[in-house]
């Protein structure tokens, strides 16, 4: 399924390329959007998790630099069956935490700086196990490709500004038109929220669940939702909106209850509930 949702990711993102160059540039905007699309599919599937990982400059860490931690994620790893990933850490003070990567093989998990200093080691398990489930349950790919792609589309609203202030005047055929700018700009935010509604926030319960199992203990990883969901509230990290998704809790503060319902994340109320009552 996760195939099949990546799969139509790249084809949606191909033509939406497609219409945006139209709209922007005529035949020869369609041109250099198919090119730059394909370009993108490319990119995205090998190269996005390194994308991701130098967003938040995380650094990869070797069993001698974290051994608490590159300790946890090898022996969870095992008990997972899964191959080892890449440890990193991430430099910043709000406890989270995110996996990526484009298949078992070949995938991380990244923590901030915050999270070990907040988290018991039986905590820190918790949250690795939840990673891991992604990992297992082939999650990444998907959160990876939409991570890249919600991206992609805030670039090209910005594009779309531009266009409007050097490009308006123009209104033919063969050219952009200051409409197809305009109407970019105001669809372009939906459109990114559209694409991280793919990502279905049963993803997390289940990673809740699958967590759970590999760290051994459900109240591990429940109290350390508690710990990380008043961290995010309180100490603010600055994180992109187009991959808030891959994180275990939401890194951005509040919000408004219309951002809430559009949210991929589940409430933690209720995945605390759900992880107390197995």
């Amino acid at each position: 399924m996760n195939g099949l949702k990546t799969t139509f990711l790249l084809v949606a993102l191909t033509l939406f390329f497609l219409w945006v160059g139209n709209l922007l540039g005529g035949r020869e905007g369609m041109t250099f959007a198919l090119i730059m699309a394909l370009g993108m599919n490319v990119f995205v599937y090998w190269f996005g998790d390194k994308m991701v990982l130098r967003m938040y400059k995380a650094q990869e860490v070797s069993e001698s630099q974290a051994p608490e931690l590159y300790g946890i994620v090898r022996r969870l790893t095992l008990k997972a069956g899964l191959p080892m990933p890449k440890v990193y850490i991430i430099p910043a003070e709000q406890p989270n935490a995110f996996a990526t990567g484009r298949n078992p093989g070949h995938s991380a998990v990244a923590v901030t700086d915050g999270i070990t200093r907040l988290l018991s080691a039986d905590e820190l398990a918790g949250v690795i196990g939840h990673e891991l489930a992604h990992i297992k349950n082939r999650d990444i790919l998907i959160s990876t490709v939409a991570a890249v792609i919600a991206g992609a589309i805030s670039y090209i609203a910005h594009m779309a500004q531009w266009a409007m202030i050097f490009g308006g005047h123009r209104d033919d055929g063969e050219g952009g038109n200051p409409l197809g700018a305009l109407l970019m700009i105001i669809l372009a935010p939906l459109m990114a929220v559209i694409i991280q509604m793919a990502i279905s926030r049963s993803r997390e319960y289940s990673a809740d669940d699958a967590g759970a199992s590999i760290a051994g203990n459900a109240r591990f990883l429940s109290n350390a939702l508690r710990k990380l969901h008043y961290g995010s509230q309180r100490i603010p990290m600055a994180a992109n909106e187009a991959t808030s998704h891959l994180f275990i809790v939401n890194p951005l503060r509040g919000g408004s209850s219309l951002l809430k319902l559009f949210s991929t994340h589940p409430p933690i109320e209720e995945r605390i509930r759900r992880l107390e009552e197995r």
